[in-house]
């Protein structure tokens, strides 16, 4: 980054910024995609039923435990990686 002038580096930065917005919103999807095919299957009211909506708020819930989980993770071993480069 260092050898990035002051407009390359806000090009980069822009970058960076869209491509982490892509990232989340594709998880967001997923994410959506994900329990609402695993959980809705009554499609004769508007409503959730009650078994979809706790269905709904326990794979929601998962799925954020699990990528709060594989942060942690990742994060551990970059620190190691950074430590064992030192």
């Amino acid at each position: 980054m260092d050898q990035l002038n002051g407009r390359e580096q806000q090009e980069f930065q822009k970058l960076v910024e869209q491509k982490q917005m892509k990232d989340f919103m594709r998880l967001y999807s997923d994410l959506v995609q994900r329990c609402f095919t695993d959980c809705v299957s009554d499609f004769t009211t508007k409503t959730l039923t009650s078994r979809e909506e706790g269905c709904v708020l326990k794979c929601t819930e998962k799925f954020l435990k699990h990528s709060e989980r594989v942060g942690a993770r990742f994060q551990e071993q970059n620190e190691l990686l950074m430590k064992n480069m030192r």
